[in-house]
């Protein structure tokens, strides 16, 4: 599974792996694929530089990337306690009577939510940077679109490759302009963040408007069949996030939500912007049909809607309440079926990857 661009950054196999997990993300890159750490969830500094350090020591000198969350779109002078003045009363409300309903119990005194806004904000992701380019990571990717152009400027000045994400041909040719190294068609059967336009007729419409830039496809791919079908729309690579969360390496830190994924099939998600604001895919569960309800308040735009609910995901996650304990994940859920090692994936991926390509070499062959 080589392409020019994962010759270009010296991997194996052109997967990249998407993942907040570094143990997932190490692992990816000692499979011979591409591991990208996901670095939201970092707000202090330290703790993001504590985990580069654990990638260095367990990547075994390959590389790897970052994926950061910086809007392209610099607001100066908002802090955490402005934007949280903008949430309606109504909102909060309604956010604690369905926790109340569900019985779930306070965080213990002194316990803080696990996440936030801050991993949203610019000047964090901007620590993050600061961070990061003490490492050797060589692809920087972003999830809100292309970066400021200083950032942008930043990464190639240190032989960094940036890439982000695009939900049509619109957004594509936006993050051509902007000078960005690698596209990411990302479609609407992912996990996470999607627009509306299916992988199967997103990536062609993206490789042909962007070219000759190199184009990743992404949604609805978990298999070595799915791969190649990526490579045969023109991609030089697929990008990969959903299939991991069931791997040994992954950190869910909860039963119920691994056996939750094991035994969802791909028409138990829903595209809902009840995590973040925007729409994004993820379990359905209790909580999405809530903030889905036309009789609800409805869901407040990012960056609201997140720091609204940020508490109460910690509460449904840490006292594991079944019926609204979700995550993002894409329609290929229904084929994690079964926990096993990352390399126990790649191994089951560069297999049906070869039986795609000798199917199709003797359809050619009859030809």
């Amino acid at each position: 599974m080589q392409t020019e661009l994962s010759n270009r950054l010296g991997v194996e196999h052109a997967v990249f792996g998407f993942t907040p997990f570094p143990a997932v993300a190490a692992a990816i890159t000692r499979a011979g694929g591409f591991g990208v750490l996901g670095a939201v969830r970092y707000t202090a500094p330290d703790a993001l530089a504590r985990d580069l350090d654990w990638m260095q020591a367990h990547t075994d000198g390959l590389p790897y990337g970052l994926d950061v969350v910086m809007p392209a779109r610099k607001v100066e002078g908002v802090s955490e306690a402005d934007v949280e003045a903008m949430i309606p009363e109504e909102h909060r409300r309604f956010v604690t009577e369905l926790l109340d309903k569900h019985q779930v119990p306070q965080l213990p005194e002194g316990e803080a939510a696990g996440w936030r806004i801050t991993g949203w904000m610019e000047q964090v992701a901007r620590t993050q940077l600061d961070v990061a380019f003490d490492y050797p990571v060589k692809l920087l990717a972003n999830a809100l679109g292309s970066p400021p152009p200083d950032v942008v400027q930043r990464a190639h000045d240190h032989g960094v490759l940036v890439a982000a994400l695009a939900g049509s041909p619109r957004h594509a040719l936006h993050h051509k302009a902007a000078g960005l190294d690698v596209v990411v068609a990302q479609g609407y059967e992912a996990g996470g963040h999607t627009g509306e336009i299916a992988t199967m007729v997103l990536t062609p419409e993206v490789v042909a408007a962007v070219d000759p830039l190199p184009v990743l496809a992404a949604g609805g791919i978990g298999t070595g069949e799915q791969i190649a079908a990526g490579l045969a729309l023109g991609a030089q690579g697929v990008w990969l996030g959903s299939v991991w969360l069931t791997t040994e390496e992954a950190e869910l830190h909860s039963r119920r939500l691994t056996a939750k994924l094991l035994a969802a099939g791909p028409g138990d998600t829903v595209r809902s912007r009840a995590l973040t604001g925007k729409p994004a895919r993820q379990l359905r569960t209790e909580w999405t049909d809530a903030w889905d309800d036309p009789d609800g308040p409805g869901t407040l735009p990012m960056p609201l809607q997140g720091l609204l609910v940020a508490e109460a995901n910690s509460r449904i996650q840490r006292y594991e309440v079944e019926p609204l304990l979700g995550t993002p994940v894409g329609q290929i859920v229904g084929r994690m079926n079964s926990e096993r090692s990352v390399q126990a994936v790649f191994d089951d991926l560069t297999r049906g990857f070869e039986r795609a390509i000798d199917r199709v070499s003797r359809i050619a062959g009859r030809a």
